[in-house]
């Protein structure tokens, strides 16, 4: 799901958010790649520059009441680089079964340690900045888009007991920034058990808006809270799926990602990926801040101070009940939770994903994998998922408008919003 990346370009990043519009787009729709060359310094200054959202959501404000220490977040990906400047003393494997361990501090697309800097990266050495930068991740490697080799994929833990070992350890949150239009056998149950253990589960509702927009798993399950992507206006990326299973947008447009597996440079990207990730440290800062919380107050505390303009139990088809708004809650000494035993999203878990129709979605009323497809789709394997796979997690896309009038860090945005079914 990381969708749309385009290398950082020295000689233009200082002007490239003065020259946004139908020049950007054009550009982002092209997906053109070239070379950085710069110097670690100059890394470092440019690519945190282009964390646009840092300033938007008014992250040294945040950090002032909390940086996310003390929390562990889990995330479950293409594995992460735990050698990573950012990451070096934020990643530890401690406590991971073994048998589901396996190269689990190796990361074969460089997407799983995009995440993890995002949620916590230190920032060292021209690096990510991440919104929760003193939380702890814990990695696990499945088999997602781009681990071609069979023995590999064979050896990656599935899905459903990666959930239910970390639904036993101390991380508090767990980061799916993928997804698939495939409801894999036991991760529905699994993804209940880690509720019901206190979890908190985070997944991207998917980038194929313009093409399918098929009902994306993890995100669709009950106790899975689904992430939109917007951008730096506000914009709701215009690629970023909808539906009664989209619960929070989040900062995932034009977001700084490593380029690939060999960590030379960092291009921009767009996708419900990096907007999972954001939400996710997000809710690090809060739950850092209240640890004595549960995890229905954590998210009952984004969902009731996110940014919206429409009442707060009529969510949006594509913002669901808005745009994360921690410093909302971080800021206000005198912010009282829902009780801990309320389960803010109860209404969307009883009633489960909806069609257009207004009906359920079921494992056999998913639709089935579609051919591979490049350029402005998503890609999913013609033949579906091998085991373990997570179906489509790399997904190139165009940028675009789409849901509410909402606000970020005082900025406003207004575009189309749609009530949902349920």
């Amino acid at each position: 799901m990381s969708g749309i990346r385009r290398r950082l370009r020295p000689s233009t990043l200082a002007g490239r958010f003065a020259r946004r519009g139908a020049a950007l787009c054009a550009a982002l729709g092209a997906a053109s790649v070239v070379s950085t060359g710069l110097a670690p310094g100059a890394v470092a200054a440019d690519v945190q520059s282009q964390q646009w959202y840092l300033s938007a959501m008014k992250a040294d404000e945040m950090w002032k009441a909390s940086t996310g220490k003390g929390v562990k977040v889990a995330v479950v990906d293409t594995g992460v680089n735990a050698d990573a400047a950012s990451l070096q003393g934020r990643v530890t494997t401690e406590g991971v079964p073994k048998d589901l361990a396996y190269k689990a501090t190796e990361d074969y697309t460089g997407h799983g340690t995009t995440m993890a800097e995002l949620i916590a990266g230190s920032g060292a050495k021209g690096t990510l900045k991440g919104l929760a930068p003193d939380a702890e991740i814990v990695p696990y490697r499945i088999a997602l888009k781009g681990l071609e080799d069979k023995a590999e994929r064979a050896k990656a833990p599935d899905d459903a007991s990666v959930i239910r070992a970390i639904a036993d350890s101390d991380a508090k949150i767990i980061n799916m920034s993928f997804g698939g239009n495939l409801d894999l056998p036991g991760v529905r149950e699994a993804v209940k058990y880690a509720h019901d253990k206190g979890k908190l589960l985070f997944a991207g509702t998917g980038n194929d808006a313009e093409g399918k927009n098929f009902i994306g798993f993890p995100a669709s399950y009950p106790y899975v809270v689904g992430i939109a992507a917007s951008d730096e206006s506000g914009k709701v990326g215009k690629f970023s799926e909808y539906g009664n299973y989209v619960d929070l947008a989040s900062p995932g447009l034009d977001i700084p990602s490593w380029c690939d597996a060999t960590f030379r440079s960092y291009c921009s990207g767009s996708g419900t990926s990096q907007a999972t990730a954001i939400a996710s440290a997000s809710a690090a800062l809060i739950w850092s801040a209240h640890p004595d919380w549960t995890a229905n107050q954590v998210l009952g505390s984004l969902i009731d101070t996110a940014g919206r303009d429409w009442a707060r139990d009529d969510p949006s088809t594509y913002l669901g009940y808005g745009l994360i708004r921690p410093r909302k809650v971080l800021e206000d000494s005198d912010y009282k939770p829902v009780p801990a035993d309320t389960d803010p999203l109860a209404r969307e878990n009883a009633t489960g994903v909806l069609d257009e129709s207004g009906k359920p979605v079921t494992a056999s009323t998913s639709p089935s994998p579609e051919p591979s497809k490049e350029g402005s789709g998503g890609q999913t394997s013609a033949a579906g998922p091998e085991p373990g796979e997570s179906g489509n997690t790399t997904l190139w896309v165009t940028l675009g408008a789409a849901a509410a009038v909402l606000a970020i860090g005082g900025g406003a945005f207004a575009v189309l919003r749609n009530r949902r079914n349920a």
